[in-house]
């Protein structure tokens, strides 16, 4: 059986700054920009054959990297999909070092149990009011007592009840398909199959229901150049 031949296309995603407006935030006093989306994709097709079609998302998050730089995240959802479950349990660390979370900004998979060990000298009291994981690991050193299981799909806001600079983010997404940006503003999925998606993007210091949305079809005849455009419109909170 001879197989077709590999085929490789790409194009671009930008995401445009929009104007600044302040957005509440917590815990911290520290307002961030909100941002409206422009969309310029890259889906690069990596192979194609009867039988298989799988393509890497690309998606460029235009901002200024500040001293300060979180990144952005970006995942898909299948329209049409069936509720998501874990293939298996998943774990994900967020330590504690020099009175920073680290990484400051996380993405898990709904279910993933998260701990969070204190690497510094000092005792830290972690604590979230987030409606998607509102908890709280009283003054503790080394590790906590247990982790903390993210069961909702959100995002939830890190803080320290002991030293109010201490802030970080947990995504919490329903889909294997899912990827934080890089200092360049870059992020990649890697292998997604065919099929119709919605896109959704978000930076931190968003409000937390305020995700950037867009649907996005992948399929044989994805063309080279695929070209969106969100600007004209608003961050769209999501409906599920």
């Amino acid at each position: 059986m001879t197989s077709a031949p590999v085929t490789t296309t790409r194009a671009h995603l930008t995401m445009a700054r929009a104007p600044v407006r302040k957005c509440a935030r917590q815990p911290g006093n520290t307002s961030r920009l909100a941002y409206v989306v422009g969309i310029v994709a890259t889906l690069a097709c990596l192979c194609w054959s009867p039988w298989s079609f799988a393509v890497d998302v690309e998606v460029q998050l235009s901002a200024p990297l500040a001293p300060d730089f979180m990144p952005g995240v970006i995942w898909l959802r299948a329209l049409g999909d069936a509720p998501f479950k874990p293939a298996h349990e998943q774990h994900a660390i967020v330590d504690q070092i020099n009175k920073q979370f680290s990484p400051r900004v996380s993405v898990v998979e709904l279910g993933t149990a998260v701990t969070f060990p204190n690497k510094d000298n000092i005792r830290h009291h972690v604590y979230s009011f987030s409606e998607a994981k509102p908890f709280e690991l009283k003054l503790y050193s080394g590790m906590p007592s247990h982790p903390v299981v993210f069961d909702k799909v959100g995002v939830v806001t890190l803080g320290c009840n002991i030293h109010d600079v201490m802030l970080g983010y947990v995504l919490v997404v329903d889909t294997t398909f899912h990827a934080l940006g890089n200092r360049q503003g870059l992020a990649q999925i890697v292998g997604v199959p065919a099929g119709d998606y919605l896109l959704y993007a978000w930076v931190p210091g968003e409000l937390p229901g305020q995700r950037m949305s867009r649907k996005v079809h992948i399929g044989s005849e994805t063309p080279g150049s695929l070209h969106l455009d969100m600007r004209g419109g608003s961050p769209q909170a999501d409906a599920r």
